[in-house]
């Protein structure tokens, strides 16, 4: 997208329901915040290439060490060395920018450069809205939390199931969840990594879909996956074969080490970062031994805990700081980057929006190619949140207003509508406001811009109140995308075969 398309999007907002913008991706121009120098950079690539020499990596997966060892890595046991040549060769066959390929070819996705990628909340156990709380998560309601992301145009992804549906087989439910993926989306969705055979189911489901096979699939980047170390400098069993899966069949893993400065990395932020950086170049070399060019995404998730009691935080300062330090070290090594809006909040509550806000502003500002998490994250990461979601996406459109460049053409300079107002006048009927007012400015999704007493006479409804309103008014106006009936119901039978065969083992 060019500076003037950016700056046209606003011009598609609709006049009537829900504010929003029209679907698509931001180009950013501006330069990335710079938190360390290049030398410190340098320091901090220096010590992980170090750690990964002289102490290396524990990897449990035998035939993930045969890969290393192949490829010159000095493996011992179940610890596997990687001498910094072998990084080196490994970080040079990276792309630096890649398309993820959608259902509906009008959003595939941009990765790298100056674009990035909104992925709603992937992972949590637990679902919560103002009317019935915290409760476990069901299938049925996370149909309808997939209908919201499809009917959010800020949202460019799906972040991986939006919290589990604990109501399925714990075997067989990410058949489920795919075919859910496919049916009510058609943006592009992200797949399970636990695992050879979930990983497989994703990557067939995606081929149905797509109208080819698994090895169809090889040169066309569809799913992304994220690959979590198990920190400090360990790569499980399920994590290493979901990650040699998805290379090997040409999709993107995001190596996403969870480094909690204080408890699972040193305390320091620069310590933490070493770590970081360490797990994750490792994760990344061994994407390249499985396939040469392969797109991988370096994921960054530095934060640190509450040193009273052991809990993760996050929306620090920290964390701010170490996503933007983190853009810097994924730069340096030329890999597209990730990172994550995050919050401990316990309610939809000004904490949830202050330490998003922060994590956000580090995430975008320090460069990230793809925002986990982006809109419905809550308790740390616990629960996916009804009212998260829509307050999320407000604030990402708000984002996406700020990244617009700032117009400077001779109309924009409004020369004559300074001239016509004159000393002590005003704007409202000029002529230049006149043509402009109707899509000059941002307009907010929940934002109430009453003053007081209008805003109590209309009731007080508080932010929170609010978004529980819209998200219920996209669900009452969501339909689903229209899906070939063909590959429903090819995706069906793959469905009931793989339940019959008894679905993934439990790891």
């Amino acid at each position: 997208m060019t500076r003037v398309e950016g700056r046209r999007r606003q011009a598609g907002r609709p006049s009537g329901g829900v504010p929003q913008r029209p679907f698509g991706q931001v180009e950013r121009c501006i330069d990335w915040v710079r938190v360390i120098s290049d030398d410190q950079v340098a320091a901090i690539h220096a010590a992980a290439l170090d750690v990964l020499a002289r102490q290396g990596m524990r990897v449990l997966h035998p035939a993930a060490r045969d890969l290393y060892a192949q490829a010159g890595a000095r493996v011992e046991g179940e610890t596997v060395r990687l001498d910094p040549a072998l990084v080196a060769e490994g970080l040079a066959t990276v792309p630096s920018a890649f398309v993820l390929e959608a259902r509906n070819p009008l959003k595939s996705l941009k990765i790298g450069g100056a674009h990035c990628v909104y992925a709603s909340v992937g992972g949590p156990a637990y679902v919560m809205c103002n009317d019935k709380g915290r409760r476990d998560g069901t299938y049925a309601e996370m149909c309808d939390f997939l209908r919201l992301v499809q009917g959010l145009n800020v949202l460019h992804q799906e972040g991986g199931c939006p919290f589990e549906p604990l109501d399925l087989p714990a075997n067989t439910r990410h058949l489920d969840i795919y075919h859910a993926q496919i049916r009510h989306l058609d943006k592009s969705w992200q797949t399970q990594t636990l695992g050879h055979a979930r990983t497989m189911d994703g990557i067939e489901m995606a081929a149905i879909m797509l109208g080819t096979t698994a090895e169809g699939l090889r040169e066309r980047p569809v799913l992304l996956g994220i690959i979590n170390t198990n920190s400090p400098l360990q790569l499980d069993v399920p994590m290493a074969e979901g990650l040699i899966a998805m290379a090997a069949h040409g999709q993107v893993n995001v190596i996403t080490p969870f480094t909690l400065a204080g408890a699972m990395a040193p305390v320091t932020l620069a310590g933490a970062l070493v770590l970081q950086h360490a797990e994750a170049m490792a994760g990344i070399v061994l994407t390249q031994i499985v396939r040469p060019g392969v797109p991988v995404m370096y994921g960054g998730f530095t934060s640190n805990v509450d040193m009273r009691s052991g809990a993760p935080a996050f929306g620090t300062p920290e964390y701010a700081k170490a996503a933007q330090a983190s853009g810097q070290l994924a730069r340096h090594i030329g890999v597209p980057f990730r990172s994550s809006n995050v919050t401990a909040a316990n309610a939809v509550d000004a904490q949830a929006a202050y330490e998003s806000q922060m994590a956000l502003w580090g995430a975008l500002t320090g460069g990230a190619h793809l925002l986990e998490h982006a809109a419905g994250w809550l308790h740390g990461g616990l629960t996916a949140s009804f009212e998260k979601l829509i307050l999320d996406a407000e604030m990402l459109q708000m984002m996406d207003a700020w990244f617009e460049p700032l117009a400077t053409t001779e109309a924009d300079l409004a020369l004559e509508a300074i001239l016509e107002a004159g000393a002590g006048g005003h704007f409202f009927g000029t002529a230049h406001t006149m043509e402009r007012y109707e899509r000059a400015f941002h307009a907010p999704m929940v934002s109430n811009w009453d003053n007081y007493p209008t805003w109590m006479q209309r009731g007080g409804i508080d932010a929170a109140q609010r978004a529980n309103t819209v998200w219920k008014e996209l669900l009452a106006q969501a339909e689903d995308p229209p899906l070939d009936a063909a590959v429903d119901e090819a995706l069906s039978a793959y469905v009931a075969r793989r339940k019959a065969e008894g679905g993934a083992p439990m790891n």
